[in-house]
């Protein structure tokens, strides 16, 4: 689904169903369903933000273009964050794998029979 956002900010539930062309009870719904978590000004007003945004287009697609019902999108989204999470985890692990190694190679003196492993600078053969 293209976006249809014209700038950063927070967006009222008006400006958000007209954008999409939903109406406000749907956004309500959706946010019933715990679907859509926007924030709330001091007068209580939904502030809907631009992830707030990227994630409706998310279901919105997979609403419209799919035909998933709100209990598949519900089980979609929440696998959607479990990946991010594992993905989180994984990508901290390979770092902490990686410092460990470097900090290891160099604190370490070069084993008899092993030639050290030198960065190849571009531009020299």
């Amino acid at each position: 689904m293209a976006t249809k956002r014209k700038s950063k900010g927070a967006y009222m539930i008006s400006a958000v169903a007209e954008m999409y062309e939903i109406h406000p009870q749907t956004l309500r719904l959706y946010e019933r369903e715990g679907l859509l978590r926007p924030s709330r000004s001091d007068g209580n007003t939904r502030l809907y933000t631009d992830e707030d945004l990227e994630r409706l287009e998310f279901i919105l697609s997979l609403a419209r273009d799919m035909g998933v019902n709100m209990a598949g999108i519900a089980i979609v989204l929440q696998m959607r964050e479990r990946m991010e999470e594992m993905n989180r985890q994984m990508q901290g692990f390979v770092d902490f794998v990686r410092t460990e190694m470097l900090t290891r190679m160099e604190s370490q003196p070069p084993q008899p029979g092993l030639v050290p492993f030198r960065k190849r600078t571009v531009g020299k053969g």
